[in-house]
């Protein structure tokens, strides 16, 4: 079932709302409109090859579940099903009678702890990867192997190219032999320009992920040493790609919002750290989900790049030693009880199926 046929199926809809910023509480003219929901797939559907446990939208941006889907998801205290569960009235578009069974108390437990601080720290690792990415851009142009290969030189090294440039060679005039026992290491050959003997070069071409080998004739010497820090390649390869691909894929507005500010994290993950870290406190305080955000004016002054990211740093670590202890000493259950959430399963599906 596409998103599209979902849609023309209302009757299979089980909970339909508006989510994210606008539920929270913490919208902008500039915010998108999200939205989140429940379905329950057709019986035949069920029986057949058809069964779906959820359907988006092409910008996922609009994700409904299946009824299963949610509630495994619930059980394991999951935040986004939470926060849909506990969905204010107000922007609850449409909710099945049959779902008034699922009461959020019943699947509150000491789990929220990893799951709300585990979603927490995936967006501090967000706000930081902006920050490097932000501080330390790539150049366009794509390293090669051979900037990441050593000559040894005296008491230490120098950069393959440099080496190449004071002997007057290119890397295609050379061969290199491995050296045994020794992890990428190589013996650098040259041929003259007066003998009829050729080497294959240092590499194929610039499009190279290592080092080449070539065959040397007796009586030839080597002229070096040289190391191909393989290691530190793969790593910058890595690091080049996921930039280069977060430059096709980043909110160019959020981008140039974090460079206004000036702060160079990205400061909307950084707000949602504080949401979720206080959403976890109001749980364990109050054994209750608040997705209506009534702190809107501390977080919207995070996200406008108020404070430091080394001073958010240090309130996070004590919010999350303080919360820590509060479920040390909460009466929450250590996990929600699966069984609970079996036999609504068992008792929806029943109910709509007859």
């Amino acid at each position: 079932m596409t998103y599209g046929q979902l849609l023309q199926r209302r009757d299979i809809i089980l909970l339909d709302c508006v989510s994210g910023s606008t539920a929270y509480n913490l919208n902008t003219p500039s915010s998108d409109i999200d939205k989140k929901g429940i379905f329950i797939t057709p019986q035949r559907d069920l029986y057949g090859f058809n069964y779906q446990d959820q359907i988006a939208n092409s910008t996922n941006d609009e994700v409904y579940f299946e009824i299963k889907r949610f509630l495994e998801l619930l059980t394991k205290n999951n935040p986004n099903i939470l926060e849909l569960l506990n969905t204010p009235k107000q922007h609850i578009i449409y909710k099945h009678p049959v779902l008034e069974l699922i009461k959020p108390a019943d699947f509150l437990s000491k789990l929220c702890l990893d799951t709300f601080a585990g979603y927490a720290q995936t967006q501090i690792k967000k706000a930081k990867g902006l920050n490097k990415k932000i501080n330390n851009p790539f150049e366009k142009e794509r390293k090669s192997v051979l900037d990441f290969c050593y000559v040894i030189q005296d008491n230490g090294s120098i950069i393959l190219s440099d080496w190449l440039k004071r002997h007057d060679l290119l890397q295609q005039q050379c061969g290199l032999t491995k050296i045994e026992h020794f992890r990428d290491v190589y013996l650098i050959y040259a041929a003259s320009a007066n003998t009829d003997v050729s080497f294959k070069g240092i590499v194929s071409g610039p499009e190279a992920d290592d080092v080449q080998l070539s065959s040397i004739p007796k009586g030839f010497n080597p002229l070096a040493t040289m190391n191909f820090n393989k290691d530190a390649y793969s790593v910058y390869c890595r690091d080049y790609r996921e930039y280069v691909e977060w430059e096709k894929k980043r909110n160019q507005a959020r981008y140039e919002s974090t460079l206004t500010h000036g702060k160079n994290y990205d400061a909307k993950n950084m707000m949602h750290t504080f949401r979720l870290l206080n959403m976890a406190e109001e749980i364990a305080l109050h054994h209750e989900v608040r997705v209506h955000r009534r702190d809107r004016d501390f977080l919207l002054k995070i996200r406008s790049g108020a404070f430091e990211f080394d001073d958010l740093m240090e309130m996070i670590n004590i919010k999350l030693e303080d919360i820590k202890s509060l479920y040390e000493k909460s009466e929450l259950p250590e996990r929600p009880n699966v069984d609970v959430a079996e036999n609504i399963l068992t008792e929806i599906r029943y109910e709509l199926y007859k």
